[in-house]
């Protein structure tokens, strides 16, 4: 789609900006990479009489949607059949599947692991993804190849590789050296596409001197770090046994909390921990159906925002659909709860508004949200309220009412990767052809 400026026409506008959240028949104008004009389509295009338009007529105009954790190495674990004894708690499933995964994996199997998550992230509306990677006996280049993709595809992306001692000290030294050299690359140019964080694995898979080595070689490096923490009791459990603290005391111990930081899951945290992630700044990211599939537990989420703890939304590579994350949050809070009037405003705060705070930590400019002078992240989606749409109940009809495949156009940064539900300049079949025989080859080495 080519032009200086573009405008989406007639559209129902949810801005996710609170001074003006939603426009009736709206117009969303892009110069270059930036909303540059929003307001009534009458109005706009009296002010840009002969622009590029595109009416979505009625349907929704939306900003793109963040996705702060997710695993496009898991790709193609889709449909692989399961060999062994059914697990019965979490680390039986890592020994059992991920981690028989990801030492088998290539760069190539990266590559079309990257190009079909991201398509996939693409086709469901979600235009900025925080991805985690591991592949032990791919390490070298790995980031670099995902991120290719990325360039390729014009996404959004924040990457790091998970280190952990599991596969020995020269994989380990690898795995730093991926993220350093990454994020050097990427993290002090100009460009506003491409960003890196310093991935851990977990507080069980690391040592107090491979921590220590971590932090030693991120001393004046411009990233925090991307972990999962107390996802499973056995994280816990090992912390206190060999080390006599809690995970969450361990690693603010070695300055892996932090402003920039991620911390996934926190399911198994107490108060005290709770403060710590607080009093550290360090971001928590929630990622429900994962944890409900895995059975390790339900993240205490209300007490996170009850203590203020700013906490986003991912999903873990259980799916690319962030609108189903966004209803699985809403029901299991309800449910572990009892009480169906918890999580109405918390889970769209997580999605919309602390996504948005995360993505600031890396990207400049603002995300997630419709305004003049916003990056020119716009989804639209094809969903027809039933019922009158107004400021007042937007989160009800995003809940109720749309997925990620009622999403039929993808702009990414002023650009135009989707439309009518096919991708720009990208052969989407003959993409999903290759990934399928790559795939098959990782099975029969399996």
């Amino acid at each position: 789609m080519g032009g200086k400026i573009l405008i989406l026409t007639n559209g129902r506008v949810i801005t996710q900006n609170q001074n003006n959240p939603y426009i009736e028949n709206g117009a969303v104008v892009i110069e270059k990479e930036k909303i540059v004009a929003i307001g009534n389509t009458e109005e706009i295009l009296k002010k840009y009489p002969d622009e590029e338009i595109i009416d979505v007529e009625n349907k929704i105009i939306m900003p793109g949607i963040i996705n702060t954790h997710h695993h496009i190495y898991s790709a193609f674990a889709r449909g692989m059949a399961s060999k062994g004894k059914a697990p019965k708690d979490f680390i039986e499933i890592l020994e059992g599947l991920w981690w028989k995964i990801d030492k088998k994996l290539t760069l190539e199997d990266l590559k079309y692991s990257a190009y079909t998550t991201y398509i996939d992230c693409i086709k469901n509306g979600v235009t900025t993804v925080f991805d985690h990677n591991a592949s032990p006996y791919a390490v070298k280049n790995s980031l670099f190849t995902i991120a290719n993709v990325a360039q390729k595809l014009g996404l959004r992306t924040c990457l790091c590789y998970e280190v952990s001692d599991r596969d020995g000290e020269e994989i380990l030294k690898d795995g730093i050296d991926e993220n350093i050299n990454f994020i050097k690359e990427y993290n002090n140019n100009s460009q506003n596409m491409i960003k890196g964080m310093f991935g851990l694995h977990a507080a069980f898979t690391l040592s107090d001197e491979s921590l220590a080595m971590c932090r030693e070689k991120m001393k004046g490096i411009n990233a925090g770090y991307h972990v999962h923490v107390a996802e499973g009791k056995a994280d816990l459990e090992d912390s206190l046994k060999k080390y006599g603290k809690r995970v969450v005391e361990r690693l603010n111990e070695f300055g892996i909390l932090g402003k920039k930081t991620l911390a996934v899951h926190c399911i198994h945290v107490d108060d005290n921990e709770l403060n710590i992630l607080k009093n550290t700044d360090t971001y928590v990211v929630h990622n429900p159906e994962s944890n409900m599939g895995n059975a390790v537990g339900c993240q205490p989420f209300l007490k996170l925002f009850e203590k203020g703890i700013i906490t986003g939304l991912g999903t873990d590579g259980y799916t690319s659909d962030m609108f189903e994350s966004m209803k699985v949050a809403n029901i299991i809070h309800k449910h572990v709860n009892q009480n169906p009037s918890v999580a109405w405003g918390e889970v769209p705060e997580a999605m919309f508004k602390n996504n948005r705070k995360i993505a600031g930590e890396y990207f400049e400019g603002e995300l997630g949200i419709l305004k003049e002078g916003a990056l020119a992240d716009v989804i639209v989606v094809d969903y027809d309220p039933l019922t009158p749409l107004t400021e007042n109940n937007i989160n009800s009809h995003i809940l109720f009412g749309m997925m990620g495949r009622s999403v039929v156009t993808t702009i990414i940064n002023g650009k135009v990767v989707m439309k009518d539900r096919k991708l720009i300049e990208i052969d989407e079949k003959e993409i999903f052809k290759q990934s399928r025989t790559v795939a098959q080859k990782l099975w029969d080495r399996m």
